[in-house]
């Protein structure tokens, strides 16, 4: 009889900040490592954010990637299949987005949209839905074998924190964007988001293909912790260098004239504006 996973109990405490930022600059250091060993190795990292609408996934992913190279570590986000997409294999236009040799991609959602807000929106017929849930281990399962490292993680919020942030976003200039009809769906189907996240667990869960789930009541935990995890799974190491030399001043042969600044077109000091008669 195999014996269940232990669900670990979440710190009360609430990390301070000095704290969180040395940490979070540690992993991302850390981060930058890793994709250097990427590129050296020629391996193919494929990492999928999936949970609850508000649960820190984008937020996470921002800072995974905040110092490595775009064109190593890619974010997939893409948006509702066009008509020519639904005519697809259901995986193909995700196929599209894997990773090539050196690279990292992050989804941020995935083929598990199939999973969720398809399932519970009524996007896809039960039929499509059952033949995801056989496929999706398989085809999970052809990436591994390939050579790809697979990790998936599920952010995970309670109800109410998750009305809370929504309600947050109301007043917020920068965040109204991230509230739309389909969020506020999550809050009255609650329950119905959480049976198909059951069954999808039940079908993809798998130890070729684990799922991770992320406490994500405390954004600053979540982070860390998630980007922690991920790292604590990957076996890379640091890759020599390039020796760059830097000449103690530029070199200049004194043969080059600029032309006259007039002839080009400047941005407006909008700084200027700001600092008025401070100085």
């Amino acid at each position: 009889m195999t014996k269940k996973r232990k669900k670990p109990k979440p710190s009360t405490r609430r990390i301070p900040n000095d704290v969180y930022a040395a940490e979070l600059f540690r992993l991302q250091t850390e981060f930058v490592k890793l994709q250097e060993w990427v590129r050296h190795s020629g391996a193919r990292i494929v990492v999928i954010f999936e949970g609850r609408d508000g649960a820190g996934k984008g937020g996470t992913i921002k800072r995974v990637v905040e110092y490595l190279n775009p064109r190593i570590a890619r974010i997939v986000a893409l948006p509702a299949p066009t008509d020519r997409e639904r005519g697809q294999w259901y995986y193909q236009r995700y196929v599209a987005h894997l990773p090539a040799r050196g690279e990292i991609v992050l989804f941020d959602r995935s083929w598990y949209n199939r999973a969720g807000v398809e399932k519970v929106m009524g996007f896809c017929t039960p039929q499509e839905h059952a033949l995801f849930l056989r496929q999706t281990p398989l085809f999970e399962q052809m990436l591994i074998e390939d050579g790809m490292v697979l990790r998936k993680y599920w952010f995970s919020v309670s109800d109410e924190e998750q009305l809370r942030r929504f309600k947050a976003r109301l007043n917020d200039p920068v965040r109204q964007w991230k509230l739309t009809p389909m969020d506020l769906e999550s809050v009255y189907r609650w329950e119905d988001y959480s049976r198909a996240k059951d069954e999808m667990m039940v079908h993809t869960d798998l130890p070729v293909s684990p799922w991770y789930v992320v406490e994500a009541h405390v954004k600053k935990h979540a982070r860390l912790n998630m980007m922690a995890h991920l790292l604590s799974t990957i076996d890379y190491h640091d890759v020599a260098k390039p020796i760059v030399m830097l000449p103690t001043r530029p070199v200049i042969s004194g043969n080059y004239q600029r032309p006259p600044r007039e002839l080009s077109t400047y941005v407006d000091d909008h700084v200027a504006t700001l600092l008025g008669d401070r100085e």
